[in-house]
């Protein structure tokens, strides 16, 4: 397969999989915007020339396929500013297909998504919402439903359609797995003619003061969260609290709700509490670096632990934060008079533990390399180094992180990469991530031929003319 092609199915299936996932959920964004303008737009395409009647038009195992949800999908794309001129009824029937299998054989494989999720995912998306539009029953209106209830239980079913999907799609792949080897074999099928060119990109690295909390100060915290554990021991809801007073914007608005395993990518002495209460158990406060936290478990199903979370941080003093600038500063003195290196000083003296072993070295989020592409870098992250000259280290810098943490840190650009065309050598983890994107959509296009032809599907009417990328006709 070209490299072309392989391009052309990778963004196509991104594409559509962000469509899927955002069907209902960014459409409220901008509510407003599309009832007034997407919707007098856009009108509503035809099949074959003629004018729908909205009713079901096909049929996967358990789930239905509404003619009407096809103009949503239109509204959906067009409402994220994407162009639908180029898409087919057809190809839209089809994406609406491939989610209302993914769902139907979640639930043949006994994939659970429990009400407690469920209603966690809706108080975290209808808080957005409202905040987005300012009123729930704009929201209600937009979906043509007659009270708030109505929506929300109509909500509640898509969103744990959506999840089951989501979870059958990560199950397909999850084990897929790439050898050197095939990423070598990969890599020699491109014609050189068609070899992917990659933008400028940078390393950098960094060190980290943090400012000391005093001993006083911690416990003022554990005090509140001992608090709020006694409440909730008394019979207050430990969702409302967290939704209150937790300072983790990850959870909060979902009453602190997380759902996790041992594999799942928390700080360890969070996992380590987790995994030794109980259901219905409050542990003691514990620290970590993020803060303070109390947590809840809520259910224990085999592996998985479903629990709720309160965070707190103590409160930073001026006066300890103005310490950790003049450490930093310090340490800058030292590397720029040549006393130490960079890497040295940020093995030795830096405060953050994620990348003091290797010399302050940062790694990309989005492709786990150290390697930034500067047109894809956070642009808070590329203000802060793109004026840097080569060796040169930044004055301490003050950053705020997601959750309020404040810190200082110096930076300093340790390797620039300018425009090339891949190169199997320097450029192997990007080349690794294309050959196992490829490995995955073969591996789901695999799924999608066993399974359609174990399910009950049907097709009505003018759609049984469309073509499709799947058997759906099972021809």
């Amino acid at each position: 397969m070209s490299l072309k092609k392989l391009q052309l199915k990778t963004i196509d299936y991104k594409v559509v999989l962000t469509m899927c996932f955002l069907f209902f959920f960014n459409s409220i964004i901008s509510a407003q915007e599309i009832i007034k303008d997407v919707v007098a737009e856009k009108p509503v395409e035809t099949v074959h020339g003629k004018q729908k009647i909205d009713g079901i038009i096909a049929t996967v195992g358990d789930y239905i396929v509404l003619d009407s949800d096809i103009d949503k999908g239109y509204l959906e794309i067009a409402s994220q500013g994407g162009n639908t001129k180029d898409i087919t009824r057809c190809q839209m029937l089809g994406k609406l297909l491939e989610d209302k299998l993914y769902a139907h054989q979640a639930i043949q494989d006994s994939i659970i998504v429990s009400d407690a999720e469920v209603r966690g995912m809706m108080e975290e998306r209808l808080n957005y919402m409202i905040q987005q539009v300012g009123d729930i029953n704009k929201v209600v209106e937009y979906y043509k439903k007659s009270s708030v209830e109505e929506f929300k239980t109509y909500f509640a079913d898509i969103l744990k359609e959506q999840k089951l999907a989501s979870e059958m799609r990560d199950k397909i792949v999850k084990d897929v797995e790439i050898t050197p080897e095939e990423v070598r074999n990969f890599f020699k099928k491109i014609p050189k003619d068609e070899l992917p060119t990659f933008g400028a990109e940078m390393e950098v690295a960094q060190i980290v003061t943090e400012p000391k909390v005093s001993n006083e100060d911690k416990q003022k915290v554990k005090d509140r969260l001992n608090a709020i554990r006694q409440d909730v021991l008394e019979g207050s809801s430990f969702a409302t609290k967290a939704v209150l007073y937790s300072q983790d914007p990850g959870s909060a608005p979902n009453g602190g709700y997380y759902k996790m395993t041992r594999k799942t990518p928390f700080v360890k002495e969070f996992k380590d509490v987790a995994f030794s209460l109980q259901e219905g158990e409050i542990s003691q406060p514990f620290e970590t670096t993020f803060g303070f936290h109390i947590i809840m478990v809520d259910k224990i199903k085999g592996q998985e632990v479903e629990l709720r979370h309160i965070l707190i941080a103590p409160v930073v003093s001026e006066s300890a934060l103005k310490e950790a600038k003049e450490r930093a500063a310090n340490i800058r003195e030292k590397i720029v008079s040549k006393q130490i290196t960079f890497a040295e000083a940020a093995r030795t003296e830096s405060d953050e533990k994620e990348t003091r072993a290797n010399g302050g070295t940062l790694i990309n989020p989005n492709t786990q390399d150290t390697r930034f592409e500067l047109t894809k870098m956070d642009p808070t992250l590329y203000g802060q180094v793109s004026n840097l000259k080569d060796d040169e280290v930044s004055q301490p810098l003050l950053n705020t992180d997601d959750k309020g943490k404040k810190t200082y840190k110096l930076i300093t650009v340790t390797n620039r990469i300018d425009e090339h065309t891949a190169d199997y050598a320097k450029d192997y983890t990007k080349i690794k991530e294309l050959a196992l994107k490829e490995k995955q959509i073969n591996a789901i296009a695999k799924w999608f031929d066993t399974k359609i032809k174990d399910t009950y599907i049907k097709i009505i009417g003018e759609y049984r003319d469309c073509t499709f990328a799947n058997n759906w006709l099972k021809k």
